[in-house]
């Protein structure tokens, strides 16, 4: 498997594709590297349909990018992403974007699966996907809060507001818990008055 550039504190473990083909669980005959290699770019430049300044690869939700042998000896390109949070809209199009990209590059058959294990983590944005964010006016996250277990439910103080992506201040205000996706939390700059967004840490 040719695996997608690992963010801070991603998991070094990627989904075994050695087991079987997706569709069939018959092994797989790995196609050369080189077009391993030549999927894995293409794949890697495909870009988030929600912060189109991230590529899938920056964000950290591509897994991983195999090509095998198919039953009739095509090539098959099979890419592994991890969705953000359970039910994120935009996994379709991630999909959809994945396929056409790789089909205009010459990969006739793709497949794209879904690899919930384990889950997305904030903290597998690379930090050049943190520093687009910034370049494009978004407070990126901070660290994840890491728990074992059920996530209690606490009605203690919110979370420390981030600096502000323009300007630099520390003088932020929460204004509402969602911006434009479920990932996002809209804040406003007390210094420069700029409201901004900033990506949740999960």
């Amino acid at each position: 498997m040719t695996p997608a550039h690992p963010a801070p504190g991603r998991p070094h473990d990627q989904p075994r594709t050695d087991a079987g083909h997706p569709a069939t669980g018959r092994p797989h005959d790995r196609a050369p590297a080189d077009a391993g290699r030549r999927a894995a770019e293409v794949a890697g430049h495909v870009r988030d349909p929600e912060m189109p300044m991230l590529t899938l690869a920056d964000l950290g939700v591509l897994r991983g990018v195999d090509v095998v042998r198919g039953d009739s000896g095509e090539e098959v390109v099979v890419v592994s992403i991890t969705p953000t949070y359970t039910g994120c809209p935009a996994m379709a199009t991630m999909r959809d974007d994945l396929v056409h990209r790789l089909n205009d590059a010459g990969f006739d058959r793709v497949e794209v699966r879904v690899v919930l294990d384990p889950p997305w983590s904030s903290d597998w944005i690379s930090e050049q996907g943190r520093a687009a964010l910034r370049a494009a006016g978004l407070s990126p996250p901070g660290p994840a809060a890491r728990r074992a277990g059920p996530v209690p439910l606490t009605l203690g103080p919110p979370r420390t507001a981030p600096p502000c992506p323009r300007c630099g201040s520390p003088d932020t205000r929460l204004t509402s818990e969602f911006g434009a996706t479920a990932c996002k939390a809209l804040y406003r700059c007390a210094g420069c008055l700029e409201p901004f967004e900033h990506v949740k840490e999960i």
